[in-house]
């Protein structure tokens, strides 16, 4: 079965329920090309039970279908982002942050604030550049939840989120959010594969405002962290 997965056509011998229904959106029937081909053998399966016997079939797949997609991305100008992404106002939102700070409880704060805001990604949104700017977009890899969307959507601001009693927003440097972003996304062991991401990732920080967000848990934090980009992204 093929797939659009951020506008990329992928070939993927998908076996196991969980897959297939998070995959079910992004089906593709058209005339375009397979860019990507991933197939996940009987030994390749097996191989990755004895190393992880706590997983089953149905999670392999899941995880390593998309750790395969991730890493043939940075050669479609693209990389992953371990975030949780938001859409609001035709904008997409990405908050980065160490597993357990609280990424998903804070988009989940958005949805209840702007009920028109929708989350791309839970958890590994793709971005990509492309010649008419860098977009967020969906895909069927979003973690322990199912909450993506197939969409592609311009990016209004990436978020490091931090913990703090009081919420503030502020700008930084793209050297200063560098060091961050790297650890929140796929260091490929190969030389050449690490080049792209870095050139990806310089020119996606030089070109969408990053801001470091500390916040709380209550309702205000969504309103000070999309008051704070909505200002940058209007300056721009």
């Amino acid at each position: 079965m093929r797939y659009n997965i951020a506008g990329i056509i992928v070939d993927m011998n998908v076996r196991f329920p969980r897959l297939k229904r998070q995959s079910a959106a992004y089906e593709y029937n058209g005339d375009r090309e397979t860019n990507i081909k991933i197939r996940l053998t009987d030994r390749f399966f097996n191989e990755k039970l004895a190393e992880n016997p706590h997983l089953d079939y149905e999670m392999i797949e899941y995880i390593w279908m998309g750790s395969e997609f991730y890493n043939a991305l940075l050669h479609f100008n693209g990389m992953l982002l371990h975030s949780s992404c938001v859409v609001y106002e035709g904008k997409a939102y990405l908050f980065s942050a160490p597993c357990g700070t609280g990424k998903s409880t804070h988009t989940q704060i958005w949805l209840k604030q702007f009920p028109e805001a929708y989350i791309l990604n839970d958890d590994k949104p793709a971005i990509r550049i492309a010649k008419d700017g860098i977009f967020a977009c969906g895909t069927p890899f979003s973690g322990k939840t199912a909450q993506n969307v197939n969409s592609i959507v311009p990016i209004g601001g990436i978020c490091i989120l931090g913990r703090d009693t009081v919420n503030h927003i502020e700008p930084i440097d793209p050297d200063d959010a560098l060091f961050n972003i790297l650890n929140q996304t796929v260091r490929p062991p190969q030389e050449e594969d690490m080049d792209k991401l870095l050139a990806t990732l310089d020119t996606v920080l030089r070109n969408v405002p990053v801001y470091r967000l500390y916040c709380n848990m209550e309702p205000e934090a969504a309103i000070v962290s999309y008051n704070g980009m909505k200002d940058k992204t209007k300056e721009g």
